[in-house]
């Protein structure tokens, strides 16, 4: 998703999404709300806390396992997840 689409589905531009991303104008809690629900995520997923982060950076393989478990959180179709889980199988044969 593009930072047009998601401004669209948010009511807001693009450039008000770069001023939010950039930290020069801060996200609502409502607003905060609606991101998640764009993005299909809960709102904790868009907070990481200190000790998220430096377990992140100490075991790539957790890093790994959880950006996918975030790109399967985001995924409504049924039929993509199967498709995705067909792909997982047949990488995961060594």
């Amino acid at each position: 998703m593009t930072l047009a689409e998601l401004g669209n589905e948010l009511g807001i531009s693009h450039q008000q999404l770069q001023k939010y991303e950039t930290g020069t104008n801060r996200l609502s809690a409502g607003m905060l709300s609606n991101v998640a629900d764009v993005l299909r995520v809960p709102i904790a997923s868009l907070f990481e806390d200190e000790n998220q982060a430096q377990n992140k950076t100490a075991d790539p393989s957790a890093r790994a396992r959880a950006e996918c478990h975030s790109w399967i959180d985001r995924t409504g179709s049924t039929e993509r997840l199967g498709m995705m889980a067909k792909v997982l199988k047949v990488m995961s044969a060594d």
